[in-house]
């Protein structure tokens, strides 16, 4: 395979901080574990900078609709309604049934939702108002009974409110003024009249994903998220204008989000590498620092033969956002297999799935797409089986049965299974008690 870099990422050498969150995170839900809720309102004071009132309840998100502009609602509203239907269809995909495998022999699978979510929306640099939309949506349309909303309160306001009016059409039953570990705990902890969760789902910095990675058993998760990136793959009816701002787009996210180029033109990527520079001076402080740091440190742009050296180059980064800008949208959807989310098409854009066209934007990073995709209506839902056996499917199953278990050393099992049958008697030494 004839691959080429002509521009490989250089990240800069980070000091350690892994172990130091993994430490602080563990000291914190240590701390609230022990000392519950007076605990999380310390660290909300201290961390959050906010001593005003914690919760939220549904009719003072609905009060924040006024402090949104028109237009502001009615690009949530058109997001919601994409995003909602999105998942009522994903949740038509997954079906109850009842087979029988064999005469007499019946099993079947039924679809139960959770009871308790915790959706946590992230309030950092930039406001996530569509992170609101993705998974408290997503968790309502699964018949999730109790949703609890946490978003870090802004100095002096609170909740800002444009996340309450987006937490509140979604259909969170509450919110908690609540940023990082102390929200992702309370929320797993059931305190404040929240639900106790059962999955805690959304993105967050590095202090709420290493609480998530620590509480998963204890309650589940959506993913372990990383840094956020994009693969473009290009072919030479690609606009590179377009190219150089979509790549520049997704690296404004953060310093270490990945943006990733496979192309078949080596005109087409000199043009891109040409006008990245001026893309950069277009964007506001902090977006340009942030965005010229994440392209100096972690953007490839590869240069390929064939298209399906570039298919192969996209499934081996397993990218979170899959963006095709080539010919022949319908082989491209059909030959790639490791990614987030699939753009097809010029027309398509990363920033229409992160924020309102409807499939959900909570995608697996870090290569996580290799085995596992996005948050989903079916993330919220248990799907589990049932059994049920008549008469005449019993000799054989009887059989197979005990003759397995004693392959493999377990007696109990075989007796177990043998009784159904009236094919084991009990040995002569077992006696039964008689009752009276």
């Amino acid at each position: 395979m004839a691959v080429t870099y002509l521009k490989k990422a250089d990240p800069a050498v980070v000091a350690a901080g892994q172990a130091e969150a993994r430490d602080t995170v563990e000291i914190m839900l240590t701390r609230i574990r022990q000392g519950g809720e007076a605990v999380v309102c310390d660290y909300a004071q201290r961390l959050d900078r906010w001593d005003g009132a914690l919760v939220v309840e549904r009719d003072e998100m609905a009060e924040a609709a006024a402090r949104v502009a028109p237009e502001l609602r009615d690009a949530l509203r058109y997001a919601h309604d994409n995003i909602r239907r999105f998942a009522e269809a994903q949740k038509a995909s997954l079906t109850e049934f009842e087979t029988e495998l064999r005469p007499g022999l019946f099993a079947g699978q039924k679809v139960i939702p959770l009871q308790a979510a915790g959706c946590y929306v992230p309030g950092g640099r930039y406001s996530h108002v569509a992170s609101a939309l993705m998974s408290i949506t997503t968790a309502r349309v699964a018949g999730v009974a109790d949703i609890t909303a946490c978003s870090p309160p802004r100095l002096g306001e609170g909740i800002p409110a444009a996340i309450l009016y987006a937490m509140w059409l979604a259909g969170a039953d509450r919110a908690l003024a609540l940023g990082g570990v102390q929200a992702i705990a309370a929320m797993t902890e059931g305190y404040f009249g929240a639900g106790k969760a059962d999955i805690l789902v959304g993105p967050g910095n590095q202090y709420v994903a290493e609480a998530k990675r620590q509480l998963f058993g204890e309650v589940g998760i959506d993913m372990f998220a990383g840094p956020t990136d994009v693969l473009i793959v290009a072919d030479e009816t690609a606009d590179a204008e377009t190219v150089a701002w979509d790549l520049v787009g997704q690296a404004e996210h953060g310093a270490n989000s990945p943006v990733w180029l496979v192309t078949t033109s080596k005109a087409l990527a000199a043009d891109v590498l040409n006008l990245v520079p001026a893309c950069f001076a277009a964007l506001p402080e902090p977006n340009r620092s942030v965005a010229q740091q994440a392209w100096k440190e972690r953007a490839d742009v590869i240069l390929c033969d064939t298209r399906e050296e570039m298919a192969i180059c996209a499934d081996r980064y397993a990218p979170e956002h899959l963006h095709v800008q080539a010919a022949d949208l319908a082989w491209w959807r059909e030959r790639l297999q490791s990614y987030g989310s699939l753009f097809l098409g010029a027309e398509a854009c990363v920033t229409f799935g992160d924020k309102a066209a409807g499939p959900n934007h909570v995608l697996p990073t870090d290569q996580a797409a290799r085995y596992t995709g996005g948050l989903s209506v079916h993330k919220f839902l248990k799907t589990v089986t049932w059994q049920r056996v008549k008469a005449d499917a019993l000799p054989d199953l009887v059989r197979a049965s005990a003759t397995i278990s004693r392959q493999e050393g377990m007696e109990g099992h075989a007796i177990s299974a043998e009784r159904r049958g009236g094919l084991h008697c009990p040995a002569p030494h077992l006696k039964v008690a008689q009752s009276g």
